[in-house]
C-alpha cells in the first residue's frame, strides 16, 4: 500500500473510531441512541474507507447515487 494512501486510511479510521466513540459515550451516559445522520455519516465513512482499500468503486454506492 502506497504513503499516501495508507495516509488515508489511518485518517479514515481515525475519523470513523472518534465518531463511534462519541456515540458509545452518548448511550452510555445518556441512554440516547445516536441520531439517523450521525450514523448515516459514519457508514458513508466505512463505505469510503473500504472504496479506498479496494481500489475500486463498489456497485452499490454506484446503485445508491
Amino acid at each position: 500500500m502506497s504513503q499516501s494512501k495508507r495516509e488515508q486510511v489511518i485518517s479514515h479510521l481515525r475519523y470513523v473510531r472518534q465518531e463511534l466513540r462519541e456515540m458509545h459515550q452518548g448511550l452510555m451516559e445518556d441512554s440516547l441512541l445516536p441520531e439517523a445522520g450521525e450514523l448515516r455519516g459514519v457508514m458513508a465513512q466505512m463505505e469510503a474507507l473500504l472504496e479506498l482499500l479496494e481500489g475500486k468503486t463498489s456497485k452499490k454506492a454506484k446503485a445508491e447515487a
